[in-house]
């Protein structure tokens, strides 16, 4: 696919939202926990179930991984994008501040896309009168680095 004619396809920002070693190492105990449940009826699926549900539950833990982008042209945050040009405001909130952002002041019409091991969002407050979504709430490690990458022009 290629760019269109003066678009600015360079990324300024880009982080990945794995879910932390601590879901992982959750997921292969209770993975590891199936093979008591299948032993006492199949010896050798005491050894194949247990990892069988671990791919199973890791490939489900990075289908929930998701990318943030921000080129010159567009955000990219998970299977959305819009471009950059109706981005009217980009906010980092702390993890107090968006504790609430995702709770008691959360719009009904904003887009999400946040995931429950990242603790801080950025408000991506969007411009545009074709779209009835007036803001993003986007999950990221380093909030103040996204909203700056999308605020520069």
């Amino acid at each position: 696919m290629s760019a269109l004619p003066g678009s600015d396809t360079a990324v300024r920002y880009s982080e990945r939202l794995w879910p932390p070693v601590s879901w992982w190492i959750v997921t292969a105990l209770l993975s590891a926990m199936t093979a008591a449940m299948v032993y006492p009826v199949w010896e050798f699926g005491a050894l194949v179930v247990p990892i069988v549900v671990f791919v199973l539950a890791a490939a489900w833990l990075r289908s929930m991984s998701s990318p943030v982008v921000v080129t010159g042209d567009a955000l990219r945050a998970g299977p959305a994008h819009i471009d950059r040009r109706f981005v009217a405001e980009a906010i980092p909130y702390d993890e107090r501040d968006s504790f609430v952002a995702r709770g008691a002041e959360l719009d009904a019409r904003a887009y999400l896309m946040i995931r429950p091991w990242v603790k801080t969002v950025v408000k991506v407050v969007i411009d545009d009168p074709a779209d009835p979504t007036p803001y993003w709430l986007v999950s990221s490690r380093r909030p103040r680095a996204l909203a700056a990458a999308l605020t520069e022009r």
